[in-house]
């Protein structure tokens, strides 16, 4: 298996600036790579690739030796191979009939990674194996950087990368060959409804708190946000805002994370297959306020809704959740939740008049009650098995 490790760095004072020059190349980088593409295309309908800008590096480099000469030549080759995967993704886009969304230009604070793409080539993971109390990783420029390793990596390490966020660096590590982890088999198997007021309910009944964590935070987002409205665009005030807002939203994102790990933990570690519901979070989520000739209903409500359902997290809940089973061995279904709310566990009757309220369901052909998610749970159960049954006997 394939496995991404992140953990977070500690580099000297020289060493952020290091890193932040080392980030601030490699945007200029791409940059002038995007607009070689543009002026080449639009001047002489010549189309450049990405092998002829690699080509070029060498000349840039013997160039600018104390700017882009320092770095690792494979980084830059990275970041050029990540404009080209940003017109390949646009052309594709325009193919199949999509907003096409064209590569953009690289702002300050847009361009917050860097990758290198072999580990021993410009950078080295475990530099320092023998030290007796810390992890060290070597970056061509920058030095020796320590790491905070909270975990021992396992498998190979394929790519580096190194990315900042807000005040903070981490490592992000690649590694191939991760061995599987799996777990007892418990002969158990769950259906799981998303929600708002639960995260997650189970078909055994059991439901997983849903923490809120931007409903938490609201009130010091909302202030956050007022202060930087106030400060003058461009000055040093609103730099320091927006750095105290990002900090605000890193921490709801790192909570949001941590939940979704300890959720998808307890159901992998309980059950040995799992199913849930084939989401389109981006459809379900998107806005309802139509255009002006056209205008919305409800938009003050859909609203409100839309953001419950992202403060929940559904989509990291079941990436996590998808990482940790094929890890453990266990199997994990997706249905389509079509009437999953509207039929009825007992009896199979499916009408609208069968949810009474959003908390409780009633079967008006059987009578058979039950909290609302609970029965969607295990209708959730009943297909995924059903298609379990069926992919088997194929």
């Amino acid at each position: 298996m394939r496995r991404s490790y992140k953990f977070l760095l500690r580099p000297t004072r020289h060493q952020q600036i290091a890193l932040a020059a080392c980030l601030e190349d490699h945007r200029v980088l791409y940059n002038a790579a995007l607009e070689h593409r543009r002026t080449a295309y639009r001047r002489a309908g010549v189309t450049v690739r990405y092998g002829d800008q690699s080509g070029e590096l060498k000349h840039i480099r013997a160039d600018d030796p104390g700017g882009q000469g320092r770095w690792s030549f494979s980084s830059q080759q990275a970041t050029l191979r990540r404009l080209d995967k940003a017109f390949a993704a646009f052309f594709a886009r325009v193919r199949s009939g999509r907003t096409p969304g064209f590569p953009r230009f690289k702002g300050r604070g847009r361009f917050d990674t860097v990758t290198w793409p072999r580990d021993g080539d410009g950078c080295r993971w475990d530099a320092q194996p023998h030290h007796p109390a810390a992890t060290f990783v070597r970056l061509q420029g920058i030095g020796q950087v320590r790491v905070h390793r909270h975990r021992r990596v396992k498998g190979r390490v394929k790519t580096i990368s190194v990315t900042r966020e807000g005040s903070r660096w981490y490592v992000v590590l690649s590694c191939d060959e991760v061995p599987a982890e799996p777990l007892p088999a418990t002969g158990a198997a769950v259906g799981i409804d998303m929600g708002v007021a639960s995260l997650v309910t189970t078909s055994d009944g059991d439901p997983v708190d849903n923490p809120r964590h931007l409903a938490a935070s609201a009130d010091r987002l909302a202030a956050a946000q007022r202060a930087l409205a106030r400060k003058e665009r461009g000055s040093t005030r609103r730099r320091k805002a927006v750095a105290r807002l990002a900090a605000l939203h890193a921490t709801v994102r790192r909570q949001r994370l941590d939940d979704a790990h300890k959720a998808a933990l307890a159901l992998v570690g309980a059950y040995d297959v799992i199913v849930h519901e084939d989401l389109r979070i981006a459809n379900m989520t998107r806005s309802a306020s139509g255009t002006i000739q056209a205008p919305g209903t409800n938009v003050a409500a859909k609203s409100g809704l839309n953001r419950s359902i992202l403060d929940a997290g559904w989509g990291v809940f079941l990436r996590v959740l998808a990482h940790k089973a094929e890890s453990a061995g266990r199997e994990l279904i997706a249905v389509n939740p079509a009437n999953t709310s509207r039929t009825c566990a007992q009896c199979g009757h499916c009408a609208a008049g069968n949810r009474v309220s959003q908390a409780v369901f009633r079967c008006t052909a059987c009578g058979h009650a039950a909290p609302a998610d609970v029965n969607a749970a295990r209708n959730i159960l009943r297909a995924g098995l059903a298609l379990r049954r069926a992919a088997q006997a194929a």
